[in-house]
C-alpha cells in the first residue's frame, strides 16, 4: 500500500542514517499508529485522523533531522556572535585597503580618475570572499560539531559604561577647523602666499594651478561634505555602521585623486622648478610624487582602521 503514513515513513527515512532506518521505522510507525488509534477511539474518522497525526507531527526533513541530531541553521547560536564580530571587523579595514592599493597602482600606471572603477570592484570581491569563506569555516565547524573551546562568557567583559558622548565635542570642533584651514589654503597659496617666491618675489603656487579647471574645487567639494559629516556625526552622538562607510567613502573620494594626481606628476606646480633646482629634475619629481602617494594611503588606511574600532565599540 501507499499511505499517507507510508509516504510520510519514507520521506523520514530517506534522510537519517542507514544503520537506524530500520530502528526509527517501527518507533515512529507505532507512534502514528498509536496517535491515530486514539483518535478514531473519540469517533473520529481513521483518514482524518491520520492526515491529522501526520500535520501535527510536521515536515518530515525537521523530523529527520532531529532524530539524526542534525542542526537545520547554517550557524547556530554558539557561534554567530563570534562569527558576526568576527565579519564586521574583516569588513571594516580589508576591503578598504586592497581597493585602495588596486586604485593607486592602477593611478600609477597611468589609468587616472578611471583607477577608482577598478579599485571598488576588488574592494567589492575582496567582501564577498570574506563573507563566503568566513561563513564556510564556521558552518563547517558547526556542521562537524568541532571542539573550538571558546571561553565562557564573565561579566568581566562587560564595557565600561559611557561617561560622555561617544563623539566628543572637542575632536569635532579640531577637525572641523582642519577642513576649513585645508579647504582655504588652497586658494591662498594660489593667489596670495606660498613658501615659493619668484625671482622678482612673485607667488609661486605650490599646487599646479591647471587643475582649478576641475580637480581642485573638487577636492574643496568633498572637504565640504566633509564638513558637513562632521557636523551630522556630532548631532547623532556616536559611530554607526552607516556613518563610518560614509566616512570611508569620503575619505576614498579625496586620498585617490590626490594620490593619482601625486604619482602622475600633475599635483605640483611646475613653475617650482624655476625656483627649486631638484624639483626640475624628473626622478626628483617622481619619487616626491610616490611619497605623497603612500602618505596618503598611509594615512587613509589607518584614519579607517581607527574609525572600525570606534564604530565597534560603539555599536557592539
Amino acid at each position: 500500500m501507499n499511505t499517507l503514513t507510508d509516504r510520510y515513513l519514507a520521506a523520514t527515512l530517506r534522510s537519517v542514517p542507514a544503520q537506524r532506518r530500520d530502528e526509527i521505522s517501527t518507533e515512529l510507525r507505532a507512534s502514528i499508529e498509536d496517535m491515530i488509534e486514539d483518535r478514531t477511539g473519540s469517533g473520529e474518522d481513521a483518514a482524518a485522523a491520520e492526515r491529522e497525526v501526520l500535520t501535527e507531527l510536521g515536515n518530515p526533513d525537521r523530523l529527520a533531522a532531529r532524530y539524526a541530531d542534525r542542526r537545520l541553521q547554517l550557524i547556530g547560536p554558539t557561534y554567530y556572535l563570534i562569527w558576526l564580530r568576527l565579519l564586521k571587523l574583516l569588513l571594516s579595514f580589508i576591503p578598504a585597503i586592497v581597493g585602495t592599493i588596486v586604485t593607486i597602482v592602477k593611478a600609477s600606471e597611468g589609468q587616472g580618475f578611471g583607477a577608482i572603477g577598478p579599485g571598488l570592484v576588488v574592494a567589492m570581491q575582496v567582501a564577498i570572499q570574506i563573507a563566503f569563506w568566513l561563513t564556510l569555516t564556521f558552518a563547517t565547524i558547526e556542521r562537524t560539531q568541532t571542539a573550538v573551546g571558546l571561553p565562557e562568557w564573565t561579566v568581566d567583559q562587560l564595557p565600561d559604561a559611557p561617561a560622555r558622548r561617544g563623539i566628543p565635542l572637542a575632536d569635532t570642533i579640531a577637525s572641523v577647523i582642519m577642513l576649513l584651514l585645508t579647504i582655504g589654503y588652497l586658494p591662498f597659496q594660489h593667489y596670495q602666499s606660498s613658501w615659493v617666491k619668484g625671482t622678482d618675489g612673485e607667488n609661486i603656487p605650490i599646487v599646479d594651478p591647471a587643475l582649478w579647471s576641475f580637480w581642485l574645487p573638487a577636492l574643496i567639494v568633498v572637504l565640504v561634505a566633509s564638513v558637513v559629516f562632521e557636523i551630522v556625526k556630532y548631532r547623532i552622538g556616536r559611530w554607526t555602521w552607516p556613518l563610518f562607510g560614509v566616512k570611508a567613502l569620503l575619505s576614498l573620494a579625496f586620498a585617490v585623486p590626490l594620490a593619482w594626481l601625486a604619482l602622475s606628476d600633475r599635483l605640483l606646480n611646475p613653475a617650482l622648478g624655476e625656483r627649486l633646482s631638484w624639483v626640475a629634475e624628473a626622478e626628483n619629481r617622481n619619487s616626491l610624487g610616490l611619497a605623497i602617494a603612500l602618505l596618503t594611503a598611509a594615512i587613509v588606511i589607518l584614519d579607517v582602521i581607527d574609525t572600525a574600532r570606534k564604530t565597534r565599540q560603539q555599536t557592539a
